[in-house]
Order: C-alpha cells, then sequence, then structure tokens
C-alpha cells in the first residue's frame, strides 16, 4: 500500500503497490506534538483550556454563591444560560478523567474507563475523538489482484482522493463499454447484413448475433472488475472518526467478506467488491469506542489486540463455510486510539493480554459516581439542564425553580453530604420527562410542579416493586407497625440502587438435637451469611446461658429469588436474636438498619435515604441509623415529619431504644456494656473526630 497525493484517475490494477506506511506514525511534528484542536476560529486555543473548567456564560451573583441552589446565577430560565458547542466543553464533572483524556487525545494513547453506567463514558469518548487531528485522514481502496483473485491489494490515499479514483475508474470503464458496444452492434449489423444477403437465412445470422452480443457482455465484467471498492470513506469527515463497536459482532468489529452464491462460470462478483471494512477500519485515525469491552468474545479481543499491536488488519471472512473465508486482502491500517470501556465486572472477563495492551500504552481511568457540591458545580448542573434542552429540541426551557428542583435532587442521589450525583444519564432522564410532562400541558416553560411530577412517574423499576410489595404486605398484615413482639425486627434493605423495602427478620431458639448451630433461611448470599455469623460472636459473648446445646433459627421473610446480599441487617439480626433468648418485645413500630462488627460497634451502609423513606411508607415511626450516616440522609419534605432518626454507635444503644420493659431491658443493656465496654469506650472517645467512613454494599 502507498500513502499518496494522486492526480484522481489513481493506479490500475497492475500498478506495483509498496508496503503499508509506519503504522506508528501519527503526523507529529518534529517536537512530538499533533494539533490540538479542530475549530479554525479557535486556532490558539490551549487543549488544557478545555472541558469543564470552560466557565458558565451568564450574570453571576458571589455574594449569594454560596448559599444559593444555582451557585449564584443570576437568571429565570436556562434559554439565558449558553450552551458550549463542543462536546468535550459539556463534560461535567470527572475533572480527573477529562484531564487523562486530553492527555491520551494529545499524545494517541490508548484510555480504559471502568465505573457505573450513565457517567459520562461514551460522552468522553466522543469528545476525544474532537481532540484528534482530522488532517491525517485516509480513504482506504481495494483493487482487484489478477495474480491472485482471492488476495485484494490494498491502497491509502489522502482522505477525498478515493471518490476521485473510483470515479475515473468509472470513467474509463463507462468509455471502454461505450467503445465496445459500439463495436458489438457494428459486429452485428454486419453478420446479419452477410446471413441475410450472402447466405439467405436470417435465423442462422440471429443465432450468430446473439453469441457475439453473449460474448462482449462476458467479456465486459472484466473492465468493470478493474474498478477499485472504497473500503473507507472520509470525504466528507471534518473531525477524527468515531466508532461505537459496543456489543459488535465479528464481522462488524474486525470487517468481513460477503458470500458469493456464484463462484464461478464468469458471473460470480468479484472478490474485492465483496470486502466490508469492520470497525477498527472505519476507525483509522480516530477513535474506536468499545463499552462493555468483556462481552467481546476472546477471539475477537485476540484479534482486537493484533490490531492495536501492528497498526493493520487483514479482512477476511468471518464464516469458515462461507466463500469469503478463501479471501485476505493485505493489511487495512488500523491505527486508531482505542477507548475501552466497561463496568468493575469488565476487568474480571476481559483478555489479559488486551488490557496489559491499553495499560502499557495507554491509561486507565476510574470513574467518580459523586462529586463535592460547590457553587462553581451546581452552576455546571444548571447548565447541565440547558445542554439537555438544546440537545433534545423538543423541550421547553425550565424555569428557575425547575432547575434548582433538579440539582436537589442530584444531591438526593449522590447518597452522600455535600455531593452532588454523577450519573447523568438519569439525572437527563429526569430532565426529558418533566419537560415531556410541560409540553403535554402546552406549557411555555418546565416548573417546579413539573419535575415533581417527573420524579414521581420516571420512578425505576426496582422503585415500582418496592411501593408494590409495601401495599400488598399491609393488606396481608405481613407488615406489622405497631405493639410488641418477641423476636421479630423490621429491617431495611435496598432493591437495586435508589428504592428501598421493608424486610421482617424473626428468630427463634430451640434445642439441639446435636451441637448448636445458627441456621439462618432467606436465600443469603456469601456476604449475609458472614454478616450472621459475625452476630453470633456477640451473641455467645453476650449469653449467660449455655447456647452449645441450642439451635438458633434466623429467618429473611419473603425476601424473594433474589435473596439478601451485603452486610445492613446485621443489627437487626442481633436484635432479634437478643429478643428470642431473653423473651424480650421488640418494638414493632421501630425500623433499624446497620452493620455490625464482631465487638458491637454499628458501623455505616449505604442508601439510608431509601431505607427511611421505605420505613416511613411502611407505617414505622422511628428509624435506626448508624450514627456515621447521619449525615448522609437526604429524605422527601413529605417524609420529615412521619419518621423519627436515630443515630446510634454501638449494639447497647440499638437495644435500649428498641426492646421494651424498663428493668428487664436494663439489665439487657448494661451486661451488654459490661462485656464490649472497652470496645464502646473506645467508640465514644473517637465520635467527635473521626469521620465517616465508606459504606459497605447492600
Amino acid at each position: 500500500m502507498s500513502n499518496d497525493s494522486n492526480d484522481g484517475r489513481g493506479g490500475g490494477p497492475d500498478e506495483e503497490f509498496p508496503v503499508i506506511d509506519d503504522p506508528g506514525s501519527n503526523g507529529a511534528s518534529e517536537d512530538g506534538t499533533v494539533g490540538t484542536s479542530n475549530d479554525p476560529s479557535d486556532e490558539d486555543a490551549d487543549i488544557d483550556d478545555l472541558g469543564s473548567d470552560v466557565e458558565i456564560e451568564a450574570e453571576i451573583d458571589e455574594e449569594m454563591a454560596e448559599d444559593d441552589l444555582l451557585g449564584g446565577l443570576v437568571i429565570d430560565s436556562t434559554g439565558e444560560i449558553e450552551v458550549p458547542e463542543r462536546l468535550v466543553d459539556q463534560v461535567i464533572g470527572q475533572e480527573h478523567a477529562r484531564d487523562v483524556v486530553m492527555k491520551a487525545a494529545k499524545q494517541r494513547r490508548h484510555v480504559m474507563m471502568i465505573g457505573s453506567p450513565g457517567t459520562g463514558k461514551s460522552m468522553l469518548a466522543k469528545a476525544m475523538s474532537e481532540l484528534l487531528p482530522p488532517e491525517e485522514l485516509q480513504d482506504v481502496l481495494v483493487y482487484h489482484n489478477p495474480d491472485d483473485g482471492n488476495n485484494p491489494k490494498v491502497r491509502t490515499v489522502p482522505a477525498g482522493k478515493g471518490e476521485q479514483i473510483v470515479e475515473a475508474h468509472k470513467e474509463e470503464a463507462r468509455k471502454r463499454n461505450q467503445m465496445r458496444t459500439f463495436l458489438m452492434w457494428i459486429i452485428i449489423a454486419v453478420v446479419l447484413g452477410y446471413a441475410l444477403l450472402a447466405i439467405g437465412n436470417i435465423l442462422i445470422g440471429i443465432i450468430a448475433a446473439g453469441i457475439i452480443y453473449l460474448a462482449f457482455r462476458y467479456s465486459s465484467r472484466g473492465s468493470d472488475a478493474m474498478i477499485p471498492n472504497l473500503l473507507v470513506n472520509n470525504a466528507d469527515t471534518k473531525t477524527a472518526p468515531f466508532e461505537d463497536a459496543t456489543g459488535a459482532h465479528a464481522g462488524a468489529l474486525l470487517g468481513d467478506v460477503r458470500h458469493d452464491p456464484f463462484q464461478s462460470g464468469g458471473m460470480e462478483t468479484p472478490s474485492h467488491d465483496r470486502v466490508e471494512a469492520g470497525a477498527i477500519h472505519k476507525s483509522n485515525k480516530g477513535v474506536l469506542f468499545v463499552d462493555e469491552i468483556n462481552t467481546l468474545d476472546i477471539r475477537s479481543q485476540q484479534k482486537l489486540m493484533t490490531a492495536i499491536q501492528e497498526g493493520a488488519f487483514s479482512i477476511t471472512g468471518q464464516s469458515e463455510r462461507s466463500s469469503g473465508a478463501m479471501v485476505q486482502t493485505e493489511p487495512v491500517p488500523t491505527d486508531f486510539v482505542m477507548v475501552a470501556a466497561g463496568n468493575l465486572d469488565a476487568m474480571e472477563n476481559m483478555h489479559p493480554a488486551l488490557r496489559s495492551r491499553i495499560k502499557g500504552y495507554g491509561y486507565e481511568v476510574y470513574m467518580d459516581d459523586t462529586i463535592e457540591d460547590t457553587p462553581e458545580m451546581r452552576r455546571k448542573y444548571a447548565r447541565f439542564v440547558a445542554q439537555e434542552v438544546a440537545k433534545d429540541g423538543r423541550l421547553p426551557e425550565f424555569e428557575r425553580e425547575a432547575v434548582e428542583e433538579v440539582i436537589l435532587e442530584a444531591r438526593r442521589r449522590a447518597g452522600r453530604k455535600d455531593h452532588l450525583t454523577l450519573k447523568m444519564r438519569n439525572l437527563g432522564g429526569l430532565v426529558r420527562v418533566s419537560g415531556d410532562i410541560a409540553r403535554g400541558e402546552d406549557a411555555d416553560r418546565v416548573t417546579r410542579e413539573h419535575v415533581l411530577l417527573a420524579k414521581g412517574r420516571s420512578r425505576s423499576i426496582e422503585q415500582q416493586l418496592a411501593d408494590d410489595y409495601i401495599e400488598r404486605r399491609k393488606d396481608y398484615e405481613l407488615q406489622v407497625a405497631e405493639g410488641f413482639q418477641v423476636g421479630r425486627v423490621n429491617g431495611l434493605a435496598v432493591m437495586g440502587e435508589d428504592s428501598g423495602i421493608m424486610l421482617p427478620v424473626m428468630a427463634e431458639v430451640t434445642p439441639s438435637q446435636g451441637p448448636g448451630q445458627v441456621i439462618a433461611t432467606g436465600q443469603l448470599q456469601e456476604m449475609a451469611e458472614e454478616a450472621v455469623q459475625n452476630v453470633s460472636a456477640i451473641i455467645k459473648k453476650f449469653s449467660d446461658e449455655d447456647i452449645t446445646e441450642k439451635d438458633i433459627h434466623i429467618q429473611f421473610v419473603q425476601t424473594g429469588q433474589q435473596g439478601v446480599d451485603g452486610d445492613s441487617a446485621s443489627i437487626t439480626v442481633a436484635t432479634a436474636v437478643i429478643s428470642a433468648l431473653e423473651g424480650v418485645g421488640v418494638d414493632q413500630s421501630l425500623a433499624m438498619t446497620g452493620s455490625l462488627s464482631v465487638r458491637g460497634d454499628v458501623l455505616p451502609v449505604g442508601g439510608v435515604t431509601h431505607k427511611i423513606e421505605a420505613a416511613a411508607k411502611s407505617g414505622c415511626d422511628r428509624v435506626i441509623i448508624p450514627k456515621a450516616n447521619e449525615q448522609d440522609v437526604m429524605i422527601e419534605d413529605e417524609y420529615e415529619e412521619m419518621v423519627e432518626i436515630i443515630p446510634v454507635t454501638h449494639i447497647s444503644e440499638v437495644l435500649d431504644v428498641a426492646l421494651e420493659g424498663e428493668p428487664e431491658k436494663d439489665s439487657l443493656v448494661d451486661r451488654l456494656k459490661n462485656i464490649t465496654g472497652s470496645a464502646l469506650e473506645k467508640a465514644g472517645e473517637g465520635q467527635g473526630t473521626r469521620g465517616p467512613s465508606s459504606p459497605s454494599p447492600q
């Protein structure tokens, strides 16, 4: 292959084809730098000035910025916020990932981004394609090989030249066909005249004319086969190519050769005309984005690794039974920058050699789920709403109060105090539903009421299921929210990411037929089983009785097929078992959540906001949560007066609140304090200075 600029006609199939250019060449200057701006009006812009450092183009009141939900923005609606034109300027949050993408674009490095869905991985990949220099783009042509029809030749030319070359070949073919057709009709006329005048038998002349016609048509196919196949056409591409190969099958990713049912007899399609480019070839000099990289089969990952290392990859048929499997082109350039993405589990099933290629020649970056809540970030979230309105094109502008409600929801979904969620896709869904509601009412603008309605209508499947479970349990009296019961505690759990549910836990102590054991039912997964074992350590230390001759049965009521995962029910289990052992009732108007150490400390968990709201929906008056999670609570206004939130640091505090009967309860609590006193004292001493620990999985 050669990389020449051509006069527009291009070489024929008999010309010599040199080897491909060095795949490592990326058009860099002598100092190793490449172009950084694709906007001719912004030629002096530095790449380091891009991304979310771009300031909001609107009036800002700095005096009110700290306490204002919009960070001091003085606007009446999102129509007053200017939306940046370039995608890289629209990225919000993910400062570390944005910096990595900028460096990777400047140096043409591969990137692997790992994080939760909806945190901006694909947006950053598209933004990266805008930062790559477009002047290096190439067209790829595939020619017929007269020496071996199953080994088509490949040639690269500057972008835009490919169409000229193909048109030049087609024009030459048209001229040859016109001359051949003219000559054919002259010969047919002569043959018919000779048959009619000399022989006197027109039938013989007609037969001869038909044979001549077929012969000319058959020979013309060889002339048409000389027209090259424009495999990759970048004539109209203004920025570096961006190819999303997420979930692509082998042919779409690596290229393919179409099957030809007419493989012989002069009716076959020339092999070079059946060659199809894959995403790795179309993304040459651009970005290849593969989300959920672990879903690619191992063979595709191996071939992708080869394309990355060699900078070129031949195209052949992906089906072994197809006639295309006999065809293999010369290497086609694949000098792309790869952006691989996925969740945390993506690294487990990813080919280790492919990950090594990315890590060895690029960057790995973890996408944040939340970002610190600052006036600057709140202003950018207001701009995010404006971006979503502009991107959709069918939504009314949002009033100031509506934008404030979206930012409040971003705080709530973060699950951490003084943070905002970075799961922008889900937040964008709320914006679009709000806009749809306003549009359905023919409203000129989206109001706060529209956003509040949208929060109800855009509930996740898990939220809808959780609400349905709560209503059904009320109907069948499976939920108890009053009185006292021995061995029964209202626990709290999370379904999915954003919906809470009340999960009753029951305990019973029975004589054992052998060595005593703890028996837990309810589809417990590994982490939950370990939590039950940790609780048993507290119980053994607490009980005055010999429990080696007793079985402790623990039931997680109606957990469903998915079962229980996580240790957030630890204090619930401990309270239920202690209640059953001592025969002391538990307040049923109380719900609780919290992890428990083997020394009795109550540790933080995740999803406390959603759990508290589930308790309120179920009719509970009080909720026990870990003290460390107190700052993470951001429940809706409607639930604030429905429940009392009780933060605790130790299991003794849980029992003090949950159990009935003053003499019996005080005795139990005092005994537990004596047993775990040292741990409790240390917890109390460090309470004033110790920050909250990270919530554990649910």
